[in-house]
């Protein structure tokens, strides 16, 4: 075992038996390098990468080349969801000398850090058009020793570029971007479009649900429908498609083709909760129980699957496991999608009767579905996609609609209990402290969408809305016990195994503040809104630029060679985005002028690429709709177990209004929202029943205490 044993990622931990010397990031590796005058290995990646697999086993696990590793280089080992502050550094580099990023990420830098040559996964030997890495370790090592100032001038000189980009602010004195931004936005996406089918652009496609959530609101603030219709046929798409998990629930992390069928097939936390959201939002808009349906059962994936037994969410499942054929034997290799297809024998002896039922509709064929590719070993076998419609699966098998959507249901159980006996894919289990209030906020915006089922479109014999609330009060407690250092009043990024780890970055506090935001709007304890403006507070200490928005990092750290502003939303939203959209609610709830000039601060140092490049930064363009749309409060005053208190409520949500802010008041427990909501105290209900009251501006209407006319 190498040092990388003594680690609590799983990342590093996979890495632990390599016969490649590695260190963990850290000054040990850093003065060995100085010391024997050798260049860094810097390799980058997460455990659930499908790619970061496929090269430990061709390269980090071969002796030949670890031999060459050791006695060359001084070799590092990074987890990039631990420590997204390195991550962003070498890849911004590696993107801007190469053209292209991704995980694996290698890069080579000198003992002072500077990276001097990268890219992301090779081969052994050359072949696909890339350089093969023994190849690449010689052909390095040959530079070093002759070349070396040409070496150190290079590296210099990109280190430079790199804080030359950092530094420069084309926001700086800006004005706030007004509705011509937005528009233009919309117009970038309506350019991109696959109108046939759904999504932006060709393949690979990745689920990106911040554009998504953009263009809804654009929807909400004009009425353009086309707006609405574009992430309407996306979403759609998805669900119906080989993205999503038809059996177990869940969404996988991209397609590889564009029409959504091939899947890779790792599941991230943070897809899984920022398309719980899109889903929820896109059944308010378009009125469609099918989406609520697609956000419950994604819910129900994440709790049963990614629930710490603390309350915490973890971070993701892989793509890769050992085919049940090959479960216990020696030398049994991991296959990408094993857990996940099908082939024709095994349903029918699954499914009976049921199994021409469940091969229409989910498209499996004799000789499977899968296109033909040698560097996938699910070929030849059948990927599950919604192939035709109940209507079309009644006709050909002689059933009714009723009959064939109960024997989808008795297959689905029957698949589902039959892929548990498979070997698992791998979950990591580290508590991500950004990742989890994207879920916190998922589940408790479900709390209210999804109250007493009528979202879902049918009776769903239980009310799936407690559940959800309950499931984000629980995250947050456990964020509250374990990742928050009440007294430093510094969140902590990392919890697993009783440890919680390394300072948290911008995107930890946006992301957990955003969390407790949703929850408050959900239960109404003032306690989550407090501590969303604390964090608040400290993102603005710690993170801070002059200019508007915030780093990434504190700027702390000397081994974090650049100060980066992250200004991208991908499939994570930028912490700045999250941020500002934070902030304009906060202004909505509390009536604090500072908030709001806080998020216009953000808005205005964004203004020439949110005129520009909008589908760049998605989230903050929809916090700029925020800005510039009407916004009201709807307040509820009544027991939270009262009917007519859930009545109301269930009005309030069932209308698509991403504008509102929603502020419930339990009667009995006014004293902890006195300091931070005044306006609400002379809120009560009427004639002994609920009351809701709807507020623009802070300047309310008559309360009514009928659902219809509210």
């Amino acid at each position: 075992m190498n040092r990388l044993a003594a680690e609590r990622s799983p990342y590093l931990l996979q890495h632990a038996a390599n016969p490649v010397d590695w260190y963990p990031w850290g000054e040990e590796a850093f003065a060995r390098a100085r010391a024997e005058d050798k260049p860094i290995f810097l390799s980058i990646g997460y455990s659930t990468c499908h790619w970061c697999h496929v090269m430990e086993h061709e390269s980090f696990e071969d002796e030949a080349t670890a031999a060459v590793l050791n006695e060359h280089f001084v070799s590092v080992k990074v987890d990039r969801e631990e420590r997204p502050d390195v991550d962003r550094v070498y890849m911004a580099f590696v993107q801007a000398t190469t053209g292209a990023g991704g995980w694996p990420m290698s890069v080579w830098l000198t003992p002072e850090l500077r990276p001097f040559y990268g890219g992301t996964y090779f081969p052994p030997a050359s072949q696909w058009g890339r350089p093969g890495f023994r190849d690449v370790l010689a052909e390095i090592a040959r530079a070093w020793t002759r070349e070396r100032e040409h070496v150190a001038q290079s590296a210099a000189a990109i280190l430079a570029r790199l804080v030359d980009l950092a530094a420069s602010d084309a926001g700086a004195g800006a004005a706030l971007p007004d509705a011509g931004a937005l528009a233009m936005t919309v117009h970038q996406f309506r350019q991109a479009f696959d109108a046939r089918r759904g999504g932006f652009g060709g393949e690979p496609k990745f689920p990106r649900p911040s554009e998504l959530l953009f263009l809804l609101r654009e929807f909400a603030r004009t009425g353009d429908t086309v707006a609405r219709d574009m992430v309407v046929a996306t979403l759609r798409a998805m669900a119906l498609g080989g993205l999503r998990d038809h059996i177990g629930g869940g969404f996988h992390r991209y397609s590889v083709d564009g029409a959504w069928r091939v899947p890779h097939f790792e599941k991230m936390l943070y897809d899984q909760a920022q398309l719980v959201l899109a889903y929820l939002e896109a059944a308010q808009a378009a009125g469609d129980p099918f989406f609520a349906q697609v956000a419950e059962d994604t819910l129900q994936y994440v709790e049963r699957e990614m629930t710490d037994e603390g309350g915490g969410f973890y971070s993701a499942e892989d793509a890769d496991s050992v085919p049940l054929e090959q479960a216990g034997s020696p030398g049994a290799r991991k296959s990408e999608g094993a857990f996940y297809i099908w082939s024709v024998d095994e349903v029918r002896a699954r499914l009976g009767d049921d199994s021409r039922v469940f091969e229409l509709r989910y498209g499996l064929l004799p000789d499977g579905n899968a296109p033909f590719d040698p560097h996938n070993e699910f070929s030849g076998r059948n990927l599950l996609y919604t192939a035709r419609g109940i209507a079309e699966v009644a006709r050909e098998t002689d059933r009714t609609p009723e009959e064939v959507a109960e024997a989808l249901t008795r297959a689905r159980q029957r698949l589902f209990e039959a892929r548990a006996s498979r070997p698992r894919p791998h979950l990591d289990d580290k508590v991500l402290t950004a990742w989890n209030g994207l879920m916190i906020a998922a589940c408790a915006r479900a709390s209210r969408v999804l109250a007493g089922g009528d979202a879902l479109g049918q009776d769903v014999g239980s009310d799936p809305g407690p559940r959800h609330l309950a499931a984000a009060q629980r995250a947050a407690r456990f964020a509250r016990q374990a990742l928050w250092d009440e007294g430093r009043q510094v969140l902590l990024r990392r919890y697993r195994d009783g440890q919680a780890a390394i300072d948290g970055y911008a995107e930890d506090y946006a992301c957990l503040a955003f969390g407790l935001l949703e929850l408050f709007q959900a239960d109404g304890d003032p306690a989550w809104l407090e501590w969303a403006i604390t964090l608040h507070d400290r993102l603005d200490a710690l993170f801070a630029a002059e200019a508007g928005g915030w780093y990434s990092t504190t700027g702390t750290d000397p081994t974090v060679l650049v100060r980066m502003k992250e200004e991208y939303d991908g499939a994570e939203p930028s912490a700045g985005s999250v941020a500002a959209m934070n902030l304009l609610v906060l202004a909505e709830l509390t009536g604090e002028s500072r908030f709001r000039e806080r998020a216009d601060a953000a808005l205005r140092s964004y203004g020439p690429r949110l005129a520009d490049q909008g589908r760049a930064v998605p989230w903050m363009a929809a916090a700029l709709a925020h800005r510039l749309a009407p916004t009201e409060q709807i307040v509820i005053v009544g027991d939270p177990a009262d009917a007519g208190t859930r009545a109301l409520a269930a009005a309030a949500h069932r209308a698509y209004r991403p504008f509102a802010v929603v502020v419930p008041v339990d009667p009995s427990a006014r004293d902890g929202r006195a300091a931070r909501l005044p306006w609400v105290a002379a809120m009560t209900p009427v004639d002994g029943r609920a009351a809701a009251y709807v507020c623009r501006e802070f300047t309310c209407q008559a309360p009514v205490t009928d659902p219809a006319a509210l």
